[in-house]
């Protein structure tokens, strides 16, 4: 069987992608990372009128120049309304304090001297200085955020700037996640000077899991499948019910104990098997009856590799999500490669040289079983198939 180019994979399954879960409307101080189900539309204005910059003297700019010396009328704080200002005098005011009608600047108090009751200005002040006007971050009517943003933490601020303690959001998608083979046990179950011959801990559910629950999706931990046709068939069948996606990893190459590929062509089908990337040619996606499902390979670096290239943008857009790949630079290359029949993606690092300059290191063993490369690493390398790159030449990145 030919292998299938990455990006007509990435077509394919975007394609067929579909929201797969409802709308909810929760506290705001529970919204973060979560996907917004309709856009938000501010009610109000930001800031709601006109206020100081600094903490001063609010004047009106007119006739007043530097030198100028004007009775302090009026004390603003911040959260109280002033009287009009009076002709010829000066409010002292406060950082966020609205600004009084009559006025139309604020003179920050390091540039003024007071003498008795007046102020005495040491700058020729302009009209509208220190002033943040009505509306300057946000106007009533105006949408703030737009339908299937994830929210970082700003946007929550934000939201609190216009009033919003409830956020209608998408419920969180539940993935499923199961690891396949004898060999594998829990850090839980066994220390590590117990580990029989053959046996390895299971790094690989754990680091799914952990994927899934940082895109703010809920991972259903499933018990390891042994190495069986009926195992895998009752663990799939479990996972079909109670999740809206399977992740899988090992179990889906070509070996008389991998039974994946099987199993779901028996209870589904098999869309797309074997990709041409590196790491990770051995990929399955298809259907466990009506749930999707994604079989990676069980070398840990291929099974984090496949599943934030492939995987990833797949469930954020079941989850309601648009736009949610890994971050993609361009950086100068500090090493040289040759590309070979897949497309790779190598386990790199950022570095400064001591000019300030950026390039990048790449891993010494790329191997597919070295999980240390990436916890080294800030991102993946994309090397394209049969590409020359040379030193200094720009390589697409993607930030982990």
């Amino acid at each position: 069987m030919s292998l299938t180019p990455v990006d007509e994979v990435l077509d394919k399954i975007k394609h067929q992608a579909s929201l797969l879960v409802d709308e909810e409307e929760i506290d705001l101080s529970s919204a973060l990372g979560r996907i917004l189900s309709q856009s938000i539309k501010s009610d109000i204005n930001v800031p709601p009128s006109d206020n100081s910059a600094m903490d001063g003297y609010a004047i009106d700019s007119v006739g007043v120049s530097k030198g100028t010396k004007l009775k302090v009328s009026d004390r603003i704080p911040a959260g109280t309304a002033g009287q009009v200002l009076l002709p010829g005098t000066a409010a002292r005011i406060f950082t966020g304090a609205s600004i009084p009608a009559g006025a139309d600047a604020v003179v920050m108090q390091e540039n003024t001297a007071v003498i008795d009751d007046e102020v005495e200005i040491h700058e020729h002040p302009q009209k509208g200085q220190n002033v943040r006007l009505c509306g300057q971050d946000i106007k009533a009517g105006e949408i703030i955020l737009s339908l299937g943003r994830k929210l970082k933490p700003q946007d929550i601020g934000l939201l609190a700037s216009i009033g919003y303690a409830r956020v209608p959001v998408y419920q969180k998608l539940k993935v499923a996640v199961l690891s396949t083979g004898d060999e594998l046990v829990c850090p839980s179950e066994i220390p590590p000077n117990r580990l029989k011959p053959g046996q390895i801990y299971n790094s690989n559910q754990y680091a799914l899991i952990a994927l899934i629950e940082q895109l703010g999706m809920t991972a259903i931990n499933m018990e390891p499948v042994g190495d069986s046709f009926e195992a895998t068939e009752k663990a799939f069948l479990h996972a079909a019910e109670i999740a809206d996606c399977i992740v899988s990893s090992g179990g889906v190459s070509v070996g008389e104990e991998d039974h994946v590929k099987a199993v779901v062509d028996k209870l589904g089908q098999v869309d797309i098997w074997k990709l041409a990337i590196k790491p990770g040619k051995p990929l399955a996606y298809g259907r466990v009856g009506k749930t999707p499902f994604f079989g990676l390979p069980g070398n840990p670096v291929s099974s984090f590799v496949t599943f934030n290239i492939v995987a990833r943008p797949y469930l954020m857009l079941c989850q309601g999500c648009p736009d949610d790949e890994l971050t993609q630079i361009q950086v100068p290359a500090g090493f040289e490669i040759k590309g070979g029949s897949r497309r790779e993606y190598l386990r790199v690092k950022l570095e400064v040289d001591e000019h300030g300059h950026i390039s990048l290191v790449n891993f010494a063993n790329q191997g597919s079983g070295i999980l240390s490369s990436l916890s080294w690493a800030d991102g993946l390398a994309e090397v394209e198939i049969g590409a020359k790159i040379s030193k200094g030449d720009a390589v697409k990145v993607r930030l982990l």
